[in-house]
């Protein structure tokens, strides 16, 4: 099977394109900021510059090892998935769902390690404009110099070889299950979808007994509050979008589209319920304590520069993730429709009328992951304004409605552009390839 796998990869690379980008972007960040503990481990850096460096290390390093994996648990479920022609044919020819799961996990760590090893000197170029940044921000002293070693290189190609070969072992197992003709979702997964939301829940609640005093660290508890509340819902995406879709009858063949491939459409919604419920929550929030400290009338301290630097630097690390995460899957679910647009077409139905649906379906999604996106961000800034401020959030709808526009665009553009591409080969043609 190590053979049958580096074969696979060899002849069809494209395939592993989506996988391949996400682990050079995920080593890239675990690197890039767990470069940081080895700068601040150094001979010669003070004790102030060494504490900002390893907390930056430390709180982004999280971040990014978690979405690390569901970056690549999306991108390699979708292929597992659009792989199940292949899967049938090698269990016809004798092969068994071991010799499978190996195959599939040796492909992902192969590609794992090849995104890996790209990513060391994009690392240290961006370790380095962070240092510069910190400095500027007057957090670290000028005097310390940038030092890439071998706490970022080992956990960079560690944490990404273990999400890719964890997520692959999941996607694999999923699909194998999945020949049944109910699937059922897994006892785990359950467990810690609801494990996550009520953590969540835990952690918002404890917001309240920080009381006021407590300082901008009160944003801690509910910001990871809304995260474990969007990991939550995002576990939970096929049943959220099965019982969105199952309140629009049987008349729309949008939703009778929907409602049949909730499965493949619930890794979309992954990705956006992540990107709004995070990017949202610590904008409202740092928006709060930024205006709490104008109204105070006194100047940042070198904490609050701290805090403010790393949340708009997670925010644009999950930006970009959920992005790069939304845009594979969808390029990857879509592209594999061609079969069912010829069939669509051949039907009667004009390639306008495949383009309709298929945006339709993609502002349904869209709305589907912001709504339950927005849910989890309210959870958290809610309980950190009135801990904070003794008030309710007084921002307005601004930095929600970019971040849903975002959103909306991402999904749609993606859908619709990659949708009329397949849409230009011939109907008859479609079919016959994919067959």
């Amino acid at each position: 099977m190590f053979s049958l796998a580096l074969h696979s990869i060899r002849k069809r690379p494209g395939r592993f394109a989506a996988t391949l980008l996400a682990a050079f972007l995920g080593a890239t960040i675990i690197m890039t900021f767990n470069s940081m503990h080895d700068t601040a481990g150094a001979a010669g850096v003070d004790k102030v510059s060494s504490e900002s460096l390893s907390t930056a290390a430390a709180v982004v390093g999280g971040y990014g090892s978690l979405l690390v994996f569901f970056a690549i648990a999306s991108t390699l479920t979708v292929n597992v998935r659009q792989r199940e022609s292949e899967m049938d044919l090698l269990r016809s020819a004798g092969a068994t769902p071991a010799q499978l799961k190996r195959m599939v996990v040796v492909e992902a760590a192969v590609v794992a390690l090849l995104g890996a090893a790209l990513a060391i000197v994009p690392a240290m170029l961006a370790g380095n404009a962070l240092l510069d940044l910190f400095k500027d921000s007057g957090q670290v002293k000028d005097s310390v110099d940038h030092s890439f070693g071998p706490i970022a290189l080992s956990s960079g190609i560690d944490i990404t070889l273990l999400a890719a070969v964890g997520a692959a072992f999941l996607a694999v197992r999923r699909a194998t299950k999945a020949h049944d003709k109910k699937p059922q979702r897994t006892r785990l997964r359950t467990i810690s979808g609801y494990a996550a939301l009520g953590l969540g829940v835990a952690m918002c609640l404890t917001t309240f007994a920080m009381g006021k005093d407590a300082g901008p660290e009160a944003m801690a508890p509910p910001a990871y509050g809304a995260i474990m509340l969007s990991v939550g819902f995002a576990v939970f995406s096929p049943r959220l979008l099965a019982a969105i879709v199952g309140k629009s009858g049987d008349l729309s063949l949008t939703a009778a589209n929907l409602r049949h491939r909730t499965a493949q459409l619930s890794g979309v919604l992954m990705p956006l319920i992540l990107f709004v419920g995070i990017t949202t929550a610590t904008l409202y929030m740092q928006a709060v304590e930024n205006d709490h400290i104008k109204q105070s009338g006194i100047a940042k301290t070198i904490d609050d520069k701290q805090l403010e630097t790393l949340n708009f630097v997670v925010v644009g690390i999950i930006a970009a993730f959920a992005c790069v995460m939304l845009i594979n899957t969808l390029y990857a679910t879509t592209t594999y429709r061609g079969q069912e647009f010829g069939q669509q077409r051949l039907a009667g139905a004009t390639p306008g009328q495949v383009l309709r649906t298929v945006g339709l379906e993609s502002l349904i999604l869209a709305a589907t992951g912001i709504f339950f996106g927005t849910i989890a961000a309210i959870a958290g800034i809610v309980p950190f304004a009135l801990a904070r401020t003794d008030s309710m959030p007084e921002q307005g709808p601004g930095i929600w409605l970019a971040v849903a526009g975002t959103a909306v665009a991402a999904t749609l553009v993606t859908s619709v552009a990659t949708a009329h591409r397949r849409l230009r080969t011939p109907a008859v043609e479609a079919v016959a390839l994919a067959a």
